[in-house]
């Protein structure tokens, strides 16, 4: 795995010439683009998502385009719209912005529900209908939607089976003091991200990317995932637990984490390093547990300290990759 961590290492050092200080923010997204998934960044103005989401495309060199999602924008204006062509008496399809590598939905929040599910079909399937046709979105396909956690007047909150199709849920947070003069300093003649070079082609990773699969999940991993996964499910704090899908999640995203760092094989220590980001945003807390102020970030705590952390099993060896050889 060292393709993995190589390409990996040059994608974070050409991103902190812009981010700086959110070197963990940065590990996650590229989980995600090795994983095809995509990232919902929350949190509040001006902590740099639309920033990160820029500078992780020229990285790569994918094709970018933004929505900037709003009360009245129309599912066509996302995916596209048939028009009819007078001179060939036929309906032309017109490509919307979902038609891209790297899709920013900026506010997603802010447009309807509707408009909201125009892209449930593209972010779980990579293709769209309309009129009946289907079209392939292009590879690889990521969707990075930001929104604001303090604004709630004029938002429709996402329906859980959207929130469901996000791979990771990120928050940027304020930087540090030092990160911040830094930033100043940075920006004092013009922004770094107007000079950011591609370091990585898109067909590279699409081979990372089918590359991460093989890393090896040992299958007391996998029951420690589902243990996990299963705990979401009966917690008295909890409404309504993690699905499956949550659990592949967790599974793909421990076997990029491990990827980047070298690792041939998945521990447990990648599964609880990413259970929150993965887990936090597929539960709802009960009313009453929202009452003391629990949030599902307390809860997921609490199942990693009572979920019992699985050890090698007696009589089993493993070989460099970590896979198990018989004695």
């Amino acid at each position: 795995m060292d393709t993995v961590k190589g390409f990996a290492e040059r994608i974070f050092q050409n991103v902190e010439r812009v981010i700086v200080g959110k070197r963990n923010a940065v590990e996650l997204l590229l989980v995600a683009l090795l994983c095809q998934g995509h990232v919902l960044l929350e949190d509040v103005p001006g902590t740099g998502k639309t920033v990160l989401a820029k500078s992780i495309a020229r990285s790569i060199g994918g094709s970018f385009k933004r929505i900037q999602f709003t009360p009245d924008l129309l599912p066509s204006d996302v995916t596209g719209v048939s028009i009819f062509n007078q001179q060939s008496h036929e309906f032309e399809f017109r490509q919307g912005p979902v038609f891209a590598q790297i899709v920013l939905a900026d506010e997603i929040n802010r447009a309807t529900p509707k408009t909201q599910s125009a892209l449930l079909e593209a972010m779980d399937e990579r293709q769209i209908t309309v009129d009946g046709v289907t079209y392939a979105l292009p590879a690889p396909f990521i969707v990075l939607a930001t929104q604001n956690p303090i604004e709630y007047e004029g938002t429709f909150p996402l329906p859980e089976a959207q929130l469901d199709r996000f791979l990771l849920r990120l928050r940027l947070g304020y930087p540090e003091r030092l990160d911040e003069i830094a930033i100043l300093r940075r920006q004092r003649q013009a922004h770094p991200l107007e000079s950011l070079p591609t370091v990585a082609q898109i067909d590279e990773l699409l081979t990372l990317q089918a590359a991460i699969k093989e890393v090896y999940v040992d299958d007391l991993v996998e029951e420690y995932i589902i243990a996990l996964v299963t705990a979401t499910r009966h917690h008295e704090e909890i409404y309504l637990g993690a699905s499956t899908r949550g659990a592949l999640a967790l599974y793909r995203t421990a076997q990029a984490w491990a990827a980047i760092r070298g690792q041939t094989f998945v521990t447990p220590d990648e599964v609880k390093a990413l259970a929150g980001a993965v887990l936090g945003h597929r539960i709802i807390v009960s009313p009453a547990a929202r009452i003391r102020s629990v949030t599902a970030a307390v809860v997921i705590e609490e199942i990693l300290n009572a979920v019992p952390v699985p050890g090698a099993r007696a009589g089993r060896r493993f070989d460099r990759a970590g896979a198990a050889v018989s004695r």
